[in-house]
């Protein structure tokens, strides 16, 4: 499932999600323009055996890693999530706060991919572990909207407009599943995907969301 659109407008501005969609794409072309991007890569993304958590320095990458991609679809596919999912957030959060969330659930989402590959070399990066708490705190905050969602019925594409509620659990299932299959082949992540820190980032914008006093 794939959505297209939300029927919740936001109405407000939403000045933050617009900042972070934009500096993600500002960052993702200079990817496309360093020299040596494998160098780039394993100072920003987050390495995990690199990672000590005695030496704080070791840990900016928990942050920098969350605005590098792996390519135009990764990009492509974050980008249009926060786009739609975002602003509701946002506007029921306020700018400052909606900010200090969605770091705090990438954060929380890497930490929980890192716990299951504490050894590897391979570079974790991408937004889309804050993204999933994006959508954690839309299910909690909005779960009677609805979504128009692309879907294949019997191998055509289909727009229908489902819950939310439905389509974000069916969504996180999906991901939770993934990620047990992954610890189970100790690859912690399956095509490249870290399913467990999609698992992640959704569960701690869920609870997290229930701190924050909604703004009337």
């Amino acid at each position: 499932m794939f959505p297209i659109k939300d029927h919740h407008p936001s109405g407000k501005f939403p000045f933050v999600n617009l900042g972070l969609i934009f500096t993600n794409i500002y960052i993702f072309f200079k990817e496309l323009t360093v020299i040596d991007l494998n160098s780039y890569i394993n100072t920003y993304a987050l390495v995990p055996r690199n990672v000590d958590f005695s030496r704080p320095e070791t840990l900016t990458v928990f942050i920098t890693s969350l605005f590098l991609h792996a390519g135009f679809l990764h990009i492509l596919s974050n980008m249009w999530f926060l786009w739609i999912f975002g602003d509701n957030v946002e506007a029921r959060l306020g700018h400052v706060k909606y900010l200090v969330f969605y770091l705090f659930c990438g954060i929380a989402a890497s930490f929980g991919q890192h716990i299951f590959i504490s050894n590897s070399a391979l570079p974790m990066l991408g937004a889309s572990g804050a993204i999933a708490g994006v959508l954690g705190a839309y299910l909690h905050f909005f779960p009677k909207s609805t979504i128009d969602t692309l879907i294949p019925i019997f191998g055509f594409p289909t727009i229908m407009a489902i819950p939310a509620s439905f389509m974000l659990i069916y969504w996180f299932i999906t991901q939770a599943f993934s990620g047990a299959a992954s610890i189970v082949v100790a690859t912690a992540s399956v095509g490249g995907v870290a399913y467990i820190a999609h698992a992640a980032g959704f569960l701690s914008g869920l609870i997290f969301s229930l701190f924050f006093t909604p703004r009337k």
